[in-house]
């Protein structure tokens, strides 16, 4: 089969093929628990972890599925294996799993959760060019989700206060995205990113874990700076932290690290990725087999052609 596949309730089908219903509780409420995870080489990175958050994520909000975390991980790796051969020899895809609750009751009396996962070639063009210049940030008006809302560690779609921040911050700046405060003001995250501050006198600082959502990147990033022997430090951060760092970085599934070059139009440092990121990003591409760079660089190219 040319055509990449996807599994949909325990089935194995096309992924042209794979719909949700427009009754479903996960269009219709946004009730939608999720995980993406990406190949090096063709490798699932981290596979276990996300499972992990994912499993925690459907305890929160209350959905037992019958498929089994076992079985998840033995389908997301076939799947990968599947799909990963259709592409171009050195590229490598992202796969996203989403589970529902199901029917929305006015619509059905069906009450099976929703099961589905499927692959996609990652979109290198949207941040290879990053790497080099840098991601700007503007800090919005839309603040994160209050923890008496659902709390940080829920990985779910939905996610109308990340694309209202975004939205507003590239009309302040073109490209940038948001950085989002929680309502004491303090700085929490991005719209699908981790924030990382690095500051020679104190090392790598994060918001305290109880605040965010526990990124798989960033724990990455904490093992490599652990490597290096750089320290590093979990607390509250304002904006101004942000605007006095040596530097800041962003930590992702798709990504893994992104410089933050600009804060609400003023550089950060000397509005160029610094030491440390290059450091971080050579000491991940050497863990998974894989030139980070070099490869979003590649098949941007392609992308864009």
């Amino acid at each position: 089969m040319n055509e990449p596949q996807a599994f949909l309730n325990g089935i194995w089908i096309a992924a042209s093929e794979a719909k949700v219903s427009v009754g479903d509780a996960g269009f219709v409420l946004g009730t939608s628990v999720t995980e993406q995870v990406r190949t090096f080489g063709g490798e699932l990175f981290r596979l276990d972890r996300h499972l992990a958050r994912l499993e925690h994520s459907l305890q929160i909000v209350g959905v037992e599925p019958e498929i089994t975390l076992d079985r998840l991980g033995q389908v997301a790796r076939e799947l990968a294996a599947k799909n990963h051969r259709l592409l171009p020899e050195g590229d490598d895809l992202g796969l996203s799993i989403f589970i529902t609750p199901g029917a929305y009751p006015t619509f059905s009396e069906e009450t099976e959760p929703t099961v589905c996962m499927h692959t996609y070639p990652l979109p290198f063009r949207l941040w290879a060019q990053k790497y080099q210049s840098g991601q700007s940030l503007v800090t919005g008006e839309v603040c994160q989700v209050p923890a008496r809302c659902w709390p940080p560690e829920l990985k779910c779609r939905s996610r109308m206060h990340y694309y209202l921040a975004d939205r507003r911050a590239n009309g302040v700046e073109e490209g940038a995205r948001a950085l989002l405060l929680d309502e004491q003001g303090y700085v929490s995250e991005t719209s699908t990113a981790n924030i990382v501050v690095f500051k020679r006198s104190e090392g790598l600082i994060s918001p305290p874990p109880e605040k965010i959502l526990p990124g798989i990147s960033l724990r990455v990033i904490f093992e490599l700076a652990a490597q290096l022997g750089v320290p590093v430090v979990q607390r509250d951060l304002l904006p101004a932290d942000l605007a006095g760092a040596d530097e800041v970085f962003l930590g992702g599934t798709s990504l893994c690290m992104l410089p933050v070059t600009r804060l609400d139009g003023r550089p950060i440092g000397d509005g160029r990725p610094g030491e440390m990121f290059r450091r971080l990003l050579a000491a991940w591409s050497e863990l998974v087999g894989v030139d980070i760079i070099a490869q979003a660089v590649r098949f941007s190219r392609r992308q864009r052609s």
